[in-house]
């Protein structure tokens, strides 16, 4: 089943999170996801949005995503993470219709 990262961004550090983005963009790639959306301006419609920005990446499973968000390419990405940008992370599996 389909899995997707939702991530909702606000920059702290443009240098960073220049950083950030180059190193996390070639480890989704790696491990198999692709980006649906990355960082295009987010629109409330309803409710409280503190993020700036919205990054959805999707991969094949939720297997997959957590083997990506647990490896070791990706852990120097969090590295540069914590002063770059604060953000709200999920995991979501798809849903097939019937």
């Amino acid at each position: 089943m389909t899995a997707y990262v939702i991530s909702e961004v606000e920059m702290r550090d443009p240098d960073g999170f220049e950083a950030y983005r180059a190193l996390a963009a070639k480890t989704i790639a790696q491990y198999g996801g692709h980006y649906l959306v990355r960082g295009g301006k987010a629109e409330l419609a309803e409710g409280n949005l503190p993020a700036k920005a919205i990054v959805i990446v999707e991969f094949a499973s939720m297997a997959m995503l957590k083997e990506w968000y647990a490896s070791p390419e990706y852990a120097e990405a969090l590295k540069i993470r914590a002063d770059a940008l604060e953000r709200r992370l999920l995991f979501v599996e798809g849903v097939a219709e019937a």
